[in-house]
């Protein structure tokens, strides 16, 4: 079976784990939530430092929570934030969504955050989290779509900000406009009942722009992403510190809206 093939774009910076961690159920899942049974045993495929993974624990006390990652050094993280919220029904190991270390049948919920965008071979990936799901049970995954996100004012220094990181994205063999192609990647790896919906992050308080800005500038120019963009020849240092001040200029404005759309699937493994 094939192993991932494609570079994850945004490493684990500081300033990538500030929005990881930023990341609950509630604003990351609420399409899932209801699905939720207590005795439910749940995968949890990319769950980088665990918060999402620590709330579903804890929507699932009779059940159990493995949650993964291609990143051994995050799981660390993720461990801490588990045994910091005294959860004893979640563990966590290393593995590869093309190719994962499970048995048929195993889970009820298949879940994914952010992932597929990510992922070498998405239909496949899709493949294996069906094949690991029990019957009757659900495959659940959210995607960003960046071509689709959109914001206020007008920002030239954001408009390169977007064309730079679909670019690199797709150099490093992930698809940076995943969420529209959520259900079409489900069809192709067999999965027929599908349900489809959208949701959004929306970042316009004065709070809110100086995090989503102040996250996003200094990834443009201290994370993996900025390494990838220059070594990749896709920008210069000099235009990443331009489109870094961009995102800190649109952080000050008073009127200003970012808006993140995500398509989302919910998919029932037929019994």
């Amino acid at each position: 079976m094939s192993k991932e093939t494609a570079v994850y774009t945004h490493g684990h910076h500081e300033s990538v784990l500030r929005s990881h961690t930023w990341r609950t159920a509630a604003n990351s899942a609420a399409y899932l939530l209801d699905s939720l049974k207590p005795h439910m045993r749940i995968l949890d495929i990319g769950c980088g430092p665990g918060t999402i993974t620590a709330d579903l624990a804890e929507l699932v006390p009779h059940g159990h929570v493995t949650g993964v990652d291609r990143a051994a050094g995050v799981l660390e993280q993720a461990r801490a934030t588990a045994a910091a919220r005294g959860l004893g029904n979640v563990d966590f190991a290393v593995a590869d969504v093309h190719a994962l270390e499970y048995p048929d049948d195993t889970f009820c919920v298949v879940h994914a955050h952010q992932v597929l965008q990510h992922a070498g071979d998405p239909v496949r990936a899709l493949r294996e989290m069906h094949r690991v799901t029990k019957p009757g049970g659900y495959i659940a995954v959210r995607d960003a779509d960046y071509a689709a996100m959109t914001w206020y004012p007008a920002s030239e220094g954001l408009d390169d900000w977007l064309d730079l990181y679909r670019r690199v994205a797709r150099a490093n063999g992930g698809e940076p406009d995943a969420g529209r192609r959520l259900k079409s990647w489900a069809l192709s790896a067999g999965i027929r009942d599908i349900t489809t919906t959208s949701g959004t992050w929306t970042f316009a308080t004065e709070e809110e722009r100086a995090w989503w800005s102040g996250l996003w500038a200094d990834r443009t120019v201290a994370s993996a992403y900025a390494d990838r963009a220059t070594e990749g020849g896709h920008a210069t240092p000099g235009a990443l510190r331009a489109v870094s001040e961009a995102w800190r200029e649109w952080g000050r404005h008073e009127d200003g809206w970012f808006a993140v759309l995500h398509g989302e699937i919910l998919c029932r493994k037929q019994v």
